[in-house]
């Protein structure tokens, strides 16, 4: 059991990571070349942008500096939610963990690459625009969607991932 939802906590992380990876290398080396704004919707722009702070942009001054502070503070927790990942008896959980495992991942790896995470989608309404993220961070969004419908859906049995209660149980 143990090695079924480490496969599926590194699945979702894996695709977590891979999704990031391609969009951010297609930004950074086909769309946004040369960077500009480029209008998909009256709701949304592709805009290049780096932020070297938390979410949204938090603590810039802090880890401006120190983006491998903020890079290691990342991994210790990535580490913790993918040990969460196994040790959870729910599949949607596991998944969850290892997308936000996977999201968090590679924004760490930008940090690491070039001292701040690439953005690009940005949403807006009359003229408020929401602060620019990446795929890295839908992954995470995604992952604790998961995480929050799973804890409204009714539980099931208490029988770990794929195993099935005994005929002579029934009779």
């Amino acid at each position: 059991m143990l090695i079924r939802r480490a496969a599926l906590a590194g699945s979702a992380f894996v695709v977590a990571l891979a999704v990031d990876f391609v969009t951010k290398w297609m930004i950074l080396n086909i769309v946004m070349v040369p960077p500009r704004t480029i209008e998909v919707a009256p709701f949304f722009n592709l805009t290049l942008g780096f932020n070297t702070g938390v979410s949204f942009g938090m603590f810039r001054d802090l880890f401006l500096e120190r983006p491998l502070l903020l890079a290691g503070i990342k991994m210790v927790i990535v580490a913790g939610l993918l040990v969460w990942a196994i040790r959870t008896k729910s599949r949607f959980e596991t998944v969850s963990f290892g997308l936000i495992a996977g999201g968090a991942t590679g924004n760490v790896v930008d940090r690491i690459r070039q001292g701040a995470v690439t953005d690009f989608l940005d949403f807006h309404v009359a003229g408020w625009h929401w602060p620019a993220f990446n795929m890295a961070d839908v992954m995470i969004f995604i992952g604790v969607f998961l995480l929050i419908a799973s804890s409204l859906l009714p539980k099931r049995s208490a029988l770990p991932v794929g195993e099935r209660p005994s005929q002579s149980a029934s009779r």
